[in-house]
């Protein structure tokens, strides 16, 4: 076999769906990234048995056929190589010679044979979305995904559509996040993608608000197929948590708060806060103003930030990032804090409309 094709657009695919490709593996085949070659459009595929990514290119070639080469050293060798188009020849043995201006490279590849068959996905449930609010789906809420093997269910997020509404939720003990997003499509729809999954979909997703993403669900897999790309996955099974029935419906004190000044004031008192020093910020809303004070082997801060209160002082503390997190990623100038304790969760909503909620649960104080 025989191919010309452009080497950016080689490197860029390369990249892409080499993020699927197996980092070790009992299977070598998984390494790589299978080619597979009809005449004038080359696919390209990575996949680990859990998460898999394809595109094609255009290419000049009058040959069809299929070969693995391993992800990490082809990427590489295309990369460096000095002219902006690259001859790709393949013996009948899999022996793989690279040519671009003088440089050539002789490098060995596997039999398509070796790599696993991927899912097929003809069927399943559709909805669509625009790829640019998608991905703000995502961006809002997956830093609140469990890392912890215990409850595996809480790896994934839970995509949950009802009555034309979609909830995006991610819950990882200590934070809760819930978006929400119209969406064309009356039937009910629940699946819970993993995190690694939506990671890499948001990488690939433009910013573009009108472009679509066709997302495809069966019992145990899901595929998002947008801009040429398609990712496919399987899907987290079990009962996700019950979200609905941790958000606190009623709030004794309520706050209206800058986003931007809140942000910037937690900054300042994270200075004095690291991995090994994981103290408390403390947080007293009282009389117009939000008093923030932290004191570490570090160091100590007293700040300050005014604030529209209503209802009873509130004294409570939290881990300074898992608060900073929901807080960076909301697009409001001003946000709303609805709080019934220093022990009880806070909650994080906009001041106007139902666009997203966040939890964030208290640290206890050690004068409590």
């Amino acid at each position: 076999m025989k191919i010309i094709c452009s080497k950016q657009a080689l490197y860029e695919a390369l990249v892409n769906v080499s993020k699927a490709a197996a980092d070790k593996s009992t299977i070598p085949a998984l390494e790589g990234v299978k080619l597979s070659l009809e005449r004038s459009v080359l696919t390209l595929t990575g996949y680990d048995l859990e998460l898999g990514i394809n595109t094609s290119i255009p290419v000049e070639s009058a040959d069809s056929g299929e070969l693995v080469v391993n992800s990490r050293l082809f990427s590489d060798i295309v990369k460096r190589m000095p002219a902006d188009d690259i001859e790709i020849n393949i013996s009948e043995t899999l022996a793989v010679t690279i040519k671009g201006g003088a440089t050539e490279y002789s490098i060995s590849a596997l039999s398509a044979a070796e790599y696993p068959s991927i899912p097929e996905m003809y069927d399943g449930d559709e909805v669509r979305l625009s790829q640019g609010v998608l991905k703000s789906l995502i961006s809002e809420t997956i830093f609140a995904v469990s890392t912890n093997d215990t409850k595996p269910i809480l790896k994934g997020e839970l995509f949950e559509i009802a009555d034309n509404c979609l909830n995006v939720v991610a819950i990882d003990g200590f934070r809760l996040a819930v978006r929400t997003e119209s969406v064309k499509r009356d039937e009910p729809m629940k699946f819970i993608v993993p995190s690694k999954t939506l990671s890499e979909v948001s990488k690939l997703l433009k910013d573009d608000e009108d472009i679509d993403c066709a997302i495809r669900v069966t019992k145990k897999q899901v595929v998002f197929d947008f801009s040429g790309y398609t990712v496919f996955s399987r899907l987290l099974e079990g009962e996700f948590h019950n979200y609905r029935g941790s958000i606190p419906q009623n709030s004794a004190t309520e706050v209206i708060i800058s986003k931007r000044e809140l942000i910037d004031c937690l900054e300042r008192a994270s200075l004095l806060i690291n991995e090994r020093i994981k103290m408390p910020v403390k947080c007293m809303f009282d009389n117009g103003e939000l008093k923030v004070t932290c004191s570490t082997t570090i160091g100590k801060i007293n700040d300050g930030i005014s604030a529209d209160i209503s209802g009873p002082k509130i004294e409570i503390g939290f881990n300074c990032k898992f608060l900073l997190d929901p807080l960076k990623v909301i697009k409001d100038d001003k946000i709303k804090l609805l709080m019934n304790g220093g022990n009880l969760p806070m909650k994080i909503v906009p001041t106007e409309g139902g666009e997203y909620t966040y939890l964030v649960l208290p640290v206890r104080l050690k004068n409590d």
